[in-house]
């Protein structure tokens, strides 16, 4: 839950707590962590599958997929719709969000240690 915390925080103060210049890193990223399946989708969905059943997760997950796939193929169009200031106020609204799946996570996770 720190990592998504920290990622809902880059998002929504519009800042970079980690990053990584190095040239012979840079081709790595890419190919080692996609955008859509990076660290924090993976986090999300150890952290989820602690509290909700395997069967809801992999429901969620393909609507996911189907919701990622009409974005990823309309991306111009939004884009155009939206402009650079609208753009970032979806980044700072799903920052928020995604700050509080974290928090929500870690108090369960901190309940579930002390009782």
């Amino acid at each position: 839950s720190f990592i998504l915390f920290f990622l809902a925080l880059e998002m929504i103060l519009g800042i970079s707590l980690y990053k990584d210049d190095a040239p012979e890193t840079a081709s790595i990223v890419p190919l080692a962590f996609p955008l859509i399946a990076g660290a924090g989708t993976m986090t999300s969905l150890v952290s989820l599958q602690a509290e909700y059943e395997t069967v809801n997760i992999i429901v969620a997950i393909v609507f996911n997929i189907i919701f990622v796939y009409l974005v990823l193929k309309s991306s111009s169009k939004i884009e155009k719709i939206l402009g650079s200031q609208g753009i970032n106020v979806v980044r700072k609204v799903f920052g928020v969000i995604l700050l509080a799946i974290a928090v929500k996570l870690f108090a369960a996770n901190i309940q579930s240690l002390f009782s």
